[in-house]
């Protein structure tokens, strides 16, 4: 279909500028409005923006009947409640990781979806990009041998500390912001679900955790191992052991237009170059392909209520001081 699809930003935040630039790239998107809690919020983002639109609340924004597509940028603890709102009005939507908080949150959207008709996705960007198609693709040819181990990381120094992330009841922590990644990687790498996991945790003056480590062990014999923290240096990268060889990648969240990844075979290595694309114009086109030619998003429901249910668990675990079997 060559039908352009309206898209409309629930909330003026700081994510939401990783799209603008992809939903002008494509043929079949047009940025058309932003929704703020006051109409002045709004007005100056849509201006700063070159956003035709602007809503001074968000129904107002759910209301427009031009818009076909909703990106829900809000805070984690408000994704379930506007997800649902916008599906009952019609529109599509893409939602920031994490999908929702609770698994019962995720089948109430779930339920929607299906009720509404509507297109729901994961906004988890990298899963799109060709390097991790590529990871993807060596794993499963058998180039590595059997899989042994998957390690991972991804932190960063978040120095704002009225930010919604660092307050646990916000749905804030490490885990649930760039720790869903690493755990999201395993799971996609591996094909299927750890069986068992164990967490620890060092929380926050917001309650959230600063700092996170888990394990994780897979019915078919692969362990795992990820790293997640606001107090400590930038890092991200993924490895993955074989009885053959290895696989390093030294960008795997955030892959650019190229990228180099590690396979190591007997000492010796091998760089593999890939060609990319802008990160986030792979989740954009995965929307209006499912929306306007009816294909299954890349990143099921099923495969995000997982990845919620994985991470419920390790943070269980770590409240708790045991391994968690799911």
């Amino acid at each position: 279909m060559n039908k352009i699809l309206n898209w409309g930003f629930l909330s003026t935040a700081r994510i939401n500028q990783a799209l603008i630039k992809p939903l002008r790239a494509s043929k079949r998107t047009l940025l058309l409005a932003v929704a703020s809690r006051s109409i002045d919020s709004a007005q100056a983002y849509a201006r700063e923006n070159k956003i035709s639109k602007a809503y001074g609340s968000y129904d107002d924004l759910l209301n427009d009947p031009e818009i076909d597509v909703i990106y829900n940028s809000l805070p984690n603890h408000l994704h379930a409640e506007w997800t649902i709102k916008a599906l009952h009005a019609g529109k599509h939507i893409l939602c920031e990781k994490p999908l929702a908080l609770t698994l019962d949150e995720i089948d109430a959207m779930s339920s929607a979806a299906k009720e509404t008709g509507k297109v729901l996705a994961e906004a988890f960007m990298y899963r799109h990009h060709a390097q991790t198609l590529k990871v993807k693709e060596i794993v499963d040819s058998g180039e590595l041998g059997k899989i042994q181990l998957i390690k991972g990381a991804f932190s960063f120094f978040l120095n704002r500390e009225k930010d919604y992330r660092n307050f646990k009841e916000l749905g804030g922590g490490s885990i649930w912001d760039v720790g869903c990644y690493p755990i999201s990687f395993t799971r996609t790498i591996v094909g299927a679900e750890p069986v068992e996991v164990f967490g620890w945790q060092v929380a926050g003056q917001g309650g959230g955790d600063v700092l996170f480590t888990g394990q994780m062990r897979f019915g078919n014999g692969i362990l795992a191992q990820f790293d997640s923290g606001f107090k400590i240096p930038a890092r991200a990268y993924m490895e993955i052991v074989g009885s053959d060889a290895t696989l390093y990648v030294p960008f795997p969240f955030k892959p650019s237009i190229n990228n180099e990844i590690i396979l190591t075979r007997a000492g010796k290595q091998q760089k593999i170059k890939i060609k990319g694309q802008e990160l986030y114009l792979g989740e954009v086109e995965d929307m209006c392909d499912a929306v306007l030619n009816d294909k299954s998003p890349r990143i099921s429901l099923a495969d995000s209520r997982a990845n919620v249910a994985t991470i419920l668990a390790f943070l269980k675990s770590a409240e708790s001081g045991k391994p968690v079997l799911i």
